[in-house]
């Protein structure tokens, strides 16, 4: 085991929060803010360019002019979707009976946790008519303005959440329920539009990571220090395989949701590989070590793209707090730790670090993991070979088994056949003896059966006394013969 090693990655549950201390969780791709003060950034540093560019001097002012008449334009268009959504502050809403609205409620109250297709099924009932023709507004909207900026889109995707948590007038817990059902139902149909947009480089930023995860291929888990059984028999058994799968099954799912619960399997199975790896309980620095070297042997498809689009599009408080938000972080964390590894973080000189990535192992660390390789490639051939031998032995005794009961049934079918010919032939024989013995004046030369063969035919009768042998009598004696 790896306990007595000293740890190469060290984190801390201060260096996980926002760093404006607002108590959720940060992320590194919001500088360490979590989206609320991230968003609350922006929209003040937007303030400030726009002040900037009112008191800029007069020889930038045609530019000034160009700039403004082209955020005016954006703007138009954001204001254009929100009002063909929301509608104007002159338009009038649709009025919704209050019985009407208190039995929608009351229906989506009853919701078990995660049944989804209950949701869709209220949803399309009459009395939510209204929440349902939001919802198709809203992706109808966003679907027609689909080449704009993908924050645009989020700020857009954002504010509709905060606007339908409006809607319900739940407990807190039981609007978080229908927020989410809200989320998968919209992002869902959404996500082609809005994954991987045009307007950003995610594309490129995918292709970078996965060249980089791909160039760090030799980084073993001795390096980053993760707890890891001293032999690994077969392939198979490596503890981290099952979260191996699970951050990979991440770019399968279209909902932010869905894809979050993959990191939260993907997380439990680390916690999971920790302990029966290590007879000490999993701490967080084990945690991150674990989820690097995870992503490392993964190396998932498109791992940015479903990154930032959970962070665009996810609802707020999945990120900001909770399970989901805490092992989000730390993915976040692992991922940024990828991309500025070097070889202090794995106690390697910077010369041995960059024999690495050159794909030149320094020779003595080369030849001690080729032994090791070798070693590990000779246990599993001598596992196999035996279990091989095994298998062959089982075979071999099963086809002996079926041969000798192949051989007993054969036996059985021959002293049965003829058994059978003694009875027929017995048969035969007591049927003329019956008919001899039904015909006026004796007989000569005829003699009578044996008893004991008369009595076990059914037929121990005296012809003299009782008479000619009946059709019915004869038929029953053939019946107990067979």
């Amino acid at each position: 085991m790896w306990t007595d090693k000293q740890r190469g990655i060290r984190v801390s549950q201060a260096e996980l929060l926002c760093t404006n201390s607002c108590g959720y969780y940060g992320n590194p791709a919001w500088q360490g803010c979590c989206s609320k003060c991230w968003r609350e950034r922006n929209r003040q540093e937007e303030t400030k360019r726009q002040e900037t560019s009112q008191s800029s001097d007069g020889g930038s002012l045609s530019f000034y002019k160009f700039e403004e008449k082209k955020s005016i334009e954006k703007g138009s268009r954001v204001n254009t979707v929100r009002r063909l959504f929301w509608g104007g502050p002159s338009s009038p809403k649709p009025k919704e009976s209050t019985e009407s609205h208190s039995n929608s409620m009351k229906a989506f109250q009853g919701l078990e946790p995660g049944d989804f297709t209950g949701f869709l099924k209220i949803l399309r009932s009459p009395p939510s008519q209204r929440l349902q023709s939001r919802c198709t507004a809203f992706l109808n909207t966003i679907e027609a303005y689909h080449d704009l900026p993908v924050q645009k889109q989020s700020d857009l995707v954002q504010d509709f959440y905060q606007n339908m948590a409006a809607y319900f007038s739940f407990p807190e817990s039981q609007v978080l329920q229908m927020m989410e059902h809200i989320e998968k139902l919209m992002m869902t149909r959404l996500h082609k539009w809005v994954f991987c947009h045009d307007s950003v480089d995610d594309e490129q930023k995918d292709l970078a990571l996965q060249r980089r995860i791909r160039s760090l291929n030799w980084v073993t888990p001795q390096m980053l220090s993760v707890p890891f059984p001293d032999e690994i028999t077969l392939i198979t058994k490596d503890p981290y395989l099952p979260a191996i799968t699970a951050i990979i099954e991440m770019d399968a799912k279209r909902a932010p949701q869905d894809k979050l619960a993959c990191v939260i399997k993907c997380s439990q199975h680390v916690f999971e590989a920790l302990s029966t790896s290590n007879s000490e309980p999993a701490n967080a620095d084990d945690f991150l070590s674990g989820l690097i070297y995870v992503v490392l042997k993964a190396n998932p498809p498109r791992l940015h793209s479903n990154m930032q689009y959970v962070i665009r599009f996810g609802l707020p408080h999945s990120l900001m707090a909770g399970e989901s938000g805490y092992y989000f972080t730390n993915l976040s964390c692992a991922v940024a730790f990828i991309e500025k590894l070097d070889g202090s973080a794995l106690n390697l000189s910077q010369e041995e670090f960059d024999d690495y990535m050159a794909s030149r192992a320094p020779s003595g660390q080369r030849a001690a993991e080729r032994q090791r390789g070798a070693q590990s490639t000779q246990h599993i051939l001598d596992e196999l070979k035996v279990r091989q031998q095994q298998l062959d032995q089982g075979a071999n005794d099963f086809q002996a088994e079926l041969q000798q009961w192949v051989r007993e049934v054969n036996t059985k079918v021959d002293e049965a056949q003829l058994r059978s010919g003694f009875i027929q032939k017995d048969l035969r024989a007591h049927c003329g003896l019956a008919q001899s013995a039904s015909s006026p004046g004796p007989v000569s030369g005829a003699t009578h059966p044996p008893e004991d063969l008369r009595a076990y035919y059914g037929l121990a009768q005296s012809s003299s006394s009782q008479g000619p042998v009946s059709g019915g009598q004869q038929e029953e004696g053939v019946a107990k013969l067979i």
